[in-house]
């Protein structure tokens, strides 16, 4: 059987979708994100990430491989200007069942108090939990990352039983799949990214509702044009960047919630707070709601 070069680095939540994002492109069968350490609360909890998490992916061991290893670390290099990152790992492995082996290692990931994200290949579901399955070989979006669980937490919250909801910025389609077994309905996920798009569909046809979820290619400005039948909804969230959140309210962002409804915004790094707060007030949105975790932040702001 053909070898395969393993690559890892271990980060903390905070760096591992990036880290992830890059080894993306170079990985033909996906990427994992691990947890180093799982905290159980009680008997027969599944358990949490308590720790760093590892980011694995297998490369193709060919000709190309060096020109590989040096574009993906050049990826890397980018980042680790942002952020520091250790030195990624390798060693080489043969073909035969790579994947059964992280797949065996791949661990549940409770939210909140009802929601469950899944490896797309786990046969049964924990009673008491909704399940979200994903497959965390996709890297558009696992759950382990601090904005993605501030954004289930505050989907929990303020999902509105057989009331709209919009997802900007779907990306893996993670929330719009948890408003769905929150009891949303009818709910929109738009990305600007098609490859986005299509893991979206995936991840819902993995969740046996493929066609319970309009996802399309779009943002604020092709909602706001009726583009796709749903004009305003009731609760819209939105996981991006503080940044680009800003540009999304200039756009017309708040204009997609219905009057007296929620916008959830996650993907807000502490030291951009202030200015987040300071957008939404010139919009007319009052902060109803605030939650953190580590040096994330997710606010849910009401229209007046």
């Amino acid at each position: 059987m053909p070898a395969w070069l393993e690559v890892s680095l271990t980060v903390d939540g905070e760096m591992a979708e990036a880290v992830a994002d890059i080894f993306a492109r170079f990985a033909p069968g996906g990427v994992v994100i691990q947890s180093t350490a799982i905290a159980h609360t009680w008997t027969y909890d599944p358990g949490s990430p308590s720790g760093p998490l590892r980011v694995c992916a297998y490369l193709e061991n060919d000709s190309a491989i060096e020109d590989t290893r040096a574009r993906l670390e050049q990826g890397l290099g980018y980042l680790n200007m942002i952020r520091p990152l250790p030195a990624p790992e390798y060693r080489t492995i043969e073909d035969q069942n790579w994947m059964e082996a992280w797949k065996e290692r791949y661990r549940p990931i409770p939210v909140g108090e009802r929601l469950l994200i899944l490896p797309a290949w786990a046969k049964t579901d924990p009673a008491g939990r909704l399940p979200i399955r994903i497959d965390p070989g996709m890297a558009f979006g696992t759950g382990t990352h601090p904005t993605t669980q501030l954004s289930l937490l505050h989907l929990e919250r303020y999902t509105l039983l057989g009331q709209p909801l919009f997802d900007i910025g779907c990306g893996s389609g993670i929330l719009s799949i948890a408003a769905h077994r929150l009891g949303a309905v009818p709910i929109l996920g738009v990305d600007v990214s098609e490859d986005a798009i299509r893991n979206a569909r995936q991840n819902a046809a993995l969740n046996g509702i493929p066609e319970a979820i309009q996802f399309a290619a779009g943002s604020v400005t092709g909602v706001l044009a009726g583009e796709f039948g749903l004009a305003q909804a009731p609760v819209v969230a939105a996981n991006i960047l503080a940044h680009i959140l800003v540009r999304l309210l200039d756009e017309g962002l708040a204009t997609l919630v219905a009057p007296g409804g929620i916008l959830l915004l996650s993907g807000i790094l502490r030291e951009r707070e202030d200015e987040m707060h300071a957008a939404l007030a010139r919009h007319r949105l009052a902060i109803e709601d605030r939650i953190q975790m580590d040096d994330w932040v997710a606010l849910a702001a009401r229209v007046n």
